[in-house]
């Protein structure tokens, strides 16, 4: 007898995650008796939850407060995790008999693809509001768009400087602000909020260029606060719920073929059934 094949989302707290919803729409679509799975996992029991798992545990979505962990458990990690230093995606290899673990970024796919959805193609001044891993992938994800600088709008600005490194390695000059003196960075052209979403902190102060988007990563509660204000006063705004299905994707095409530039059989078929499962 065949042994089920098993993935789950890792976070804590992970009730509110569409990414079970996401996942068993994708693998429906292809056909695929797998089982996906909201796992919470406290702070710091990441190594302990993979080592309790069997070897039908194929992979993991990742998501906070997890990211870091993630990159220092990985035995091998793709170019977008080394610059991002934040992996939210594992997938494991059993087939010389250890297990060997490989980890993935595909949140900075996910955020450059949902602009992209609503016709954002570039921007020349991006602000990441956020410190965190996900700020990370914001920061590269912005170079992919062409930035020529990336403010990085932080509560606690200390712990955004490692976010100029991380510039560096993706060719983009970053800039920290204290989030107390965010009317005094410039326009901006997007702005990507890695905030929580129960954090209801207001950019109405962030100065920007006419329809300026905002990507709210948070999806829940949504509409968020400050996309309802950001929207109001004549900007675009794009729900973190297409960067979570665009990631999705890519994490889909990592378990399925192993490979996230692979592209899936019928993919659009797939990709209609996860966004329509999310009411995208």
């Amino acid at each position: 007898m065949t042994s089920i094949t098993t993935l789950a989302v890792v976070g804590h707290p992970i009730g509110h995650s569409l990414s079970p919803v996401l996942h068993r729409a994708a693998y429906q679509a292809l056909g695929l008796d797998w089982k996906y799975e909201a796992v919470d996992v406290q702070p710091g029991e990441l190594t302990n939850f993979i080592d309790s798992a069997d070897v039908t545990l194929r992979g993991l979505s990742v998501t906070m407060p997890h990211k870091t962990a993630a990159l220092e458990i990985a035995d091998h990690f793709d170019l977008i995790a080394e610059q991002t230093q934040s992996v939210n995606t594992l997938m494991f290899d059993y087939s010389s008999g250890l297990r060997v673990t490989h980890g993935f970024n595909t949140d900075v796919s996910g955020i450059v693809h949902a602009c992209h959805d609503v016709g954002v193609q570039s921007a020349r001044h991006v602000a990441v509001v956020g410190s965190g891993a996900t700020a990370s992938s914001a920061v590269v994800g912005a170079a992919e768009l062409g930035a020529e600088h990336v403010s990085v709008i932080a509560r606690t600005p200390q712990n955004a400087f490692k976010l100029e490194q991380v510039g560096q390695r993706a060719g983009v000059s970053v800039s920290v602000t204290p989030l107390s003196q965010i009317q005094t960075v410039s326009p901006v052209d997007l702005a990507i909020s890695t905030l929580p979403g129960e954090v209801e902190q207001s950019l109405n102060q962030l100065s920007r260029v006419p329809h300026a988007a905002l990507l709210d990563v948070a999806y829940s509660p949504w509409p968020s606060r400050r996309g309802t204000e950001w929207a109001s006063l004549g900007g675009e705004v794009i729900s973190g719920l297409r960067m979570l299905a665009h990631q999705a994707l890519i994490q889909v095409r990592i378990f399925v073929l192993g490979n996230p530039f692979e592209k899936l059989p019928n993919e659009e078929t797939v990709k209609t059934a996860m966004f329509e499962a999310v009411s995208l």
